[in-house]
């Protein structure tokens, strides 16, 4: 038997990806969107981050049980796929479902309808997300890694693009209301997530479809390990307790550099929390002027409701936290093809540290933008009236997609090197944790902070945001880079 991958074609490397864009639609939708359903179904401001902390905590229960699981399932469908078809799926439903929590009002309350699908949405989403990418590796060679994970790449930024601008897009061009009362969502929204959760399924599908993964011998043979070994050191059973001890153990030895970047990471993803649950209502409170007493639910509801205009601001606002997102995904991409010649150039520390700082001073100039003059843009698709300092927020976002483009590669790039060699998925796996724990803290704090310092000034806690991506930059200091110029 050849011990070789043999190498895929160009589109066989896009099958294996594509369903890559609907994960990333859904999960674009998830940030641009989840803090305002859940603001229309009743949560006040303090209370969102609470709300929020579903996201990364089933991040760190769901991954590393589905990538264990994933390593020892094998049947008819393969290996990886199972999980993808399975989590896309109940992620579909899920994302049908969580705008019309309001149907439910007479068995539950509808906010903790919202709260219960948005967990098992963000459960589904990662059940499909982390196979994902232990696909592309098991069935790409290496020498063309670099092309399938360029192609990942190319995906997820379209997914981010097209999730983030799909409720402006079916506002402003398609006519659909914007407007939600309180306890329901507006119309854009719910039918954002009903083509957000149909091209989830449907990309997934095709990949499902168009991929077949490689039999368990085949596989092996590739990783010259015999597969009947494997299998039966899979079969081997193990109490809870000695999986908890081997794990403690390898927790307890992990190499320095992880330490050293576990603080880079927990000032960096603080901030990235704070801007994906609160950034929506920092712009419509600071830049369409909308008072703060219109996020109370008890305020709102002895006013009878929102009056028109508040109710077509905060809708128009919603509805440019998507176009921000995209901005910031455009200018991430653009930043990546660069990112490399610097690192290459000045080092990875040196550029890590600069793209945080770029990071925190997009959060720092969000406070600048606050000019309320309607001003006339033409997006190529449509054209809107908006505030003028809503159309200066977009030059925020290049400083946090310049910050988004480095977090998600250098890191790696760093730590990498730094691995054992038979033990770097379970240590990428505990690298989670550095991820998971900082969103978990930001939740918890980040809510009171606004509520009892800030008092409910959302653009000060998005200031917060910016100090922390400092903090992170200058945390970077202290991570020794073995190879500082890849």
């Amino acid at each position: 038997m050849n011990n070789t991958k043999p190498n895929l074609s160009f589109w066989q490397i896009w099958n294996v990806s594509f369903g890559f864009l609907g994960v990333q639609i859904g999960f674009a939708l998830q940030n641009g969107n989840v803090s305002r359903i859940l603001s229309d179904l009743g949560a006040d401001l303090s209370s969102l981050s609470l709300f929020w902390l579903a996201a990364p905590i089933m991040g760190l229960i769901v991954q590393p049980i589905v990538g264990a699981a994933s390593d020892k399932t094998w049947n008819g469908l393969g290996r990886r796929l199972p999980f993808i078809l399975g989590g896309a799926i109940v992620a579909a439903m899920a994302m049908a479902l969580l705008p019309n929590a309001s149907m439910v009002v007479a068995f539950i309350p509808p906010m903790i309808f919202g709260l219960f699908i948005f967990a098992i949405k963000d459960a589904a989403f990662n059940v499909t997300f982390q196979p994902f990418r232990s696909l592309v590796s098991d069935m790409v060679p290496d020498g063309q890694r670099n092309l399938g994970y360029s192609v990942q790449t190319l995906l997820i930024n379209i997914g981010a693009v097209v999730g983030s601008i799909l409720p402006f897009f079916l506002t402003n061009v398609i006519g659909l209301d914007n407007l939600s009362a309180q306890g329901e969502v507006a119309p854009s929204v719910i039918w954002s997530f009903y083509i957000g959760a149909t091209v989830l399924l449907g990309s997934v599908l095709w990949t499902v479809f168009r991929t077949k993964e490689y039999p368990p011998e085949q596989y092996y043979a590739f990783k010259e390990m015999d597969a009947a070994a494997v299998a039966k050191e899979q079969q081997t059973q193990r109490s809870l307790g000695e999986r908890l001890a081997g794990f403690w153990a390898l927790f307890k030895d992990m190499p320095v550099i992880m330490k050293q970047l576990a603080l880079v990471q927990f000032f960096s993803w603080f901030a990235l929390f704070i801007m994906w649950t609160y950034t929506p209502a920092a712009i419509t409170q600071h830049t369409w002027g909308v008072a703060i007493e219109w996020f109370d639910p008890a305020y709102i509801a002895a006013a009878g409701g929102l009056p028109t205009d508040i109710a077509k601001a905060k809708g128009s606002a919603g509805d440019w936290v998507g176009i921000l997102y995209a901005a910031q995904a455009l200018f991430s991409v653009l930043f990546a093809l660069v990112m490399t010649k610097l690192a290459n150039t000045f080092g990875r520390k040196l550029t890590y540290s600069l793209s945080l700082i770029a990071g925190g001073l997009g959060y720092l100039s969000f406070v600048l933008f606050q000019d309320p003059t309607l001003t006339h843009v033409d997006l190529l698709i449509t054209q809107v009236e908006i505030p003028k300092g809503a159309l200066g927020l977009v030059w925020s976002m290049a400083g946090v997609g310049i910050a988004w483009a480095a977090i998600l590669a250098m890191p790696y790039a760093i730590l990498a090197g730094a691995l054992p060699a038979d033990k770097t998925g379970v240590y990428m796996g505990i690298f989670n944790f550095t991820i998971a724990a900082p969103q978990i803290v930001s939740g918890i704090a980040s809510g009171w902070i606004l509520s009892h310092v800030f008092d409910n000034q959302a653009i000060n806690i998005i200031m917060l945001a910016g100090i922390a991506m400092f903090l992170a930059a200058a945390s970077v200091i202290f991570v020794k880079d073995t190879e500082a110029k890849a």
